[in-house]
C-alpha cells in the first residue's frame, strides 16, 4: 500500500520530503525526479538503473514517439525494416 502525505513548493521551487516517507532517505542522497504531465515520480538514483543517462533518453523518445502516434504522425514499418533499424541503435 503506498503512502500518501502532502508538502509544499516554496518560492524557490523547493520541496520538503514528509517524515513519514523520509525513511531509508539521508543527507546527499541524489534523487532522480521525473514528470509526466502532473506525475511527479522521485526515486533514490542508488535505486534506479545503472546507466541513468540511457534510462532517461529511452524515456524521452518513448514520449516523443507516443505525442506523435496520439498526433497521427507515427511511421508505420515493416518487421523488417524496423529490426535493422533496431540493429543500428
Amino acid at each position: 500500500m503506498a503512502n500518501i502525505d502532502i508538502t509544499v513548493v516554496s518560492s524557490k521551487g523547493q520541496i520538503v520530503i514528509p517524515r513519514s516517507l523520509r525513511k531509508g532517505i539521508n543527507s546527499g542522497d541524489r534523487l532522480v525526479v521525473m514528470r509526466s504531465d502532473d506525475l511527479l515520480v522521485i526515486k533514490k538514483a542508488d535505486k534506479f538503473a545503472h546507466n541513468i543517462s540511457e534510462d532517461l533518453e529511452f524515456a524521452k523518445r518513448t514520449e516523443h514517439a507516443w505525442d506523435l502516434y496520439g498526433q497521427g504522425k507515427f511511421k508505420s514499418k515493416s518487421k523488417e525494416k524496423f529490426l535493422s533499424e533496431l540493429e543500428k541503435w
